[in-house]
């Protein structure tokens, strides 16, 4: 166990400026993250803190995450996309190619998945060993190179942008797309990141 993910269920989301208001997410949702973080732990899988998140990793490679969105907490797969699923409990956030994620909102419903959950999060150490790897398909709007490392550098903030609907996401892809200099793409980004964290849309009425 890392001490700085216990830091992270009792101190609240590295990210929150709200001081314990509704809006931290994990503050939300300490009891089903700390049961989630335990099923991946018995796995033995390597706990860290990763863009201000725990992540779970094997020799250096991601497998598995445990965040929080607004509305539950969740077991987010790196490459969800290639597991079996045969208990068909996996989910695609929009458009999102590799990860896949399960919801929670009460710690019972993971006790009722505890063995599924740690099927899959060996099965996934097996794929990720084996070196395979996903099969990426060309986005219908191109995503700006600003916007990926974005997500690169925060994975919390790539799986809040893909909880939005679809429309919400091309939204924001044009919108961060117009300006012709990077450093403005990058304003863009960093402008509406709390908005997209809020699950919020570029046009849709939003007070602090």
């Amino acid at each position: 166990m890392n001490p700085q993910v216990d830091k992270y269920l009792i101190d609240g989301c590295m990210r929150c400026k709200y001081g314990g208001t509704p809006q931290c997410k994990v503050r939300n949702w300490v009891e089903e993250l700390e049961s989630l973080r335990q099923i991946v732990l018995e796995t033995g899988l390597k706990e860290e803190i990763k863009w201000g998140v725990p992540v779970y990793t094997n020799k250096g490679k991601n497998i598995v995450t445990v965040n929080a969105l607004k509305e539950s907490a969740n077991i987010g797969f790196f490459k969800g996309v290639l597991l079996t699923d045969k208990h068909k409990i996996l989910k695609q956030q929009g458009n999102l190619q590799s990860d896949r994620i399960v919801k929670f909102t009460n710690v019972k419903d993971i006790e009722k998945v505890k063995d599924v959950l740690e099927e899959y999060v060996l099965e996934a150490i097996e794929i990720e060993e084996s070196g395979k790897k996903v099969e990426f398909k060309k986005n219908p709007e191109p995503i700006p190179d600003e916007l990926l490392k974005a997500f690169e550098q925060d994975p919390a903030f790539k799986q809040a942008f893909y909880a939005l609907t679809a429309g919400r996401q091309r939204g924001y892809i044009i919108h961060f797309s117009q300006p012709k200099q990077s450093q403005t793409r990058i304003g863009r980004i960093e402008k509406y990141k709390e908005q997209i964290f809020n699950g919020i849309g570029l046009n849709d009425k939003y007070s602090c």
